[in-house]
């Protein structure tokens, strides 16, 4: 059973904008990264384009941080 707001290949939070109806009008934090096709690939097919994978799983998190660096 998929859960919007749980990263399909670990199962953590994923922190998606868009799984909280709180928060659903803010772009989620995968649009602000490049992912590595080949890790969305690595995922059962079956798992793909149901939920964001978390910033871990995803191998952004150094993305993330230099993004809030370069935001004054």
């Amino acid at each position: 059973m998929n859960q919007p707001d749980l990263c399909p290949a670990c199962g953590a939070r994923n922190d998606c904008s868009l799984a909280d109806p709180r928060t659903a009008d803010r772009a989620c934090w995968c649009y602000g990264v490049s992912i590595d096709p080949a890790i969305l690939e690595a995922l059962p097919p079956e798992l793909r384009d149901k939920s964001c994978l978390c910033p871990r799983c995803a191998q952004v998190e150094a993305q993330l941080q230099a993004s809030a660096r370069s935001i004054p």
